[in-house]
């Protein structure tokens, strides 16, 4: 049975070890977006005490993460769509390579979709690397439009591409 519900710290250790096994995949594909050093357990724990990650369970076991927050770099601003209006967005979608093609990615957006439902907003953002061909299929299926590529200060020399979906 495949659930989500809020992190925990007593998640961490999990989410981490999703993370190591993700990592070199998405290195093997030319995806450098993630690294041995990011995202950390600070990382995950600061969402964590934010209330803003959420893990999808598959059978009992963390088997995906994101996090939903409204937080939009600066850099969003070079994108097609109006950073001014609140929207949420997901950040740090992973899933386990064991579980992939078990919905735990579906999971995860509609969270995010009853997240912003829930916090009276209209519209849902997501950046993901230009060589994540996976998300790049994942993201329009789900009525995401594309809205352009940015670069990202803290990623230097990577290119992201974003995508919206409008609610209502």
């Amino acid at each position: 049975m495949l659930t989500t519900r809020r992190a925990t710290l007593a998640d961490v250790p999990a989410i981490l070890d999703l993370v190591r096994r993700v990592v070199p995949l998405m290195q093997a594909s030319g995806n450098f977006q993630w690294s041995a050093d990011y995202p950390n357990a600070a990382v995950f724990t600061a969402d964590i005490a934010q209330n803003h990650l959420w893990v999808a369970v598959l059978d009992g076991a963390v088997a995906g993460v994101a996090a939903l927050t409204q937080d939009q770099d600066a850099e969003y601003a070079q994108a097609d769509w109006d950073v001014t209006q609140p929207a949420l967005v997901t950040h740090r979608l992973a899933v386990d390579p064991a579980t992939q093609g078990k919905g735990v990615a579906l999971a995860l957006m509609a969270e995010a979709e009853k997240q912003a439902v829930a916090q009276g907003l209209k519209v849902l953002r997501v950046d993901t690397n230009s060589e994540n061909a996976a998300t790049q299929r994942l993201f329009p299926k789900l009525g995401y439009r594309f809205a352009g590529e940015i670069t990202l200060a803290f990623r230097p020399g990577l290119r992201f591409f974003c995508y919206e979906k409008r609610l209502g």
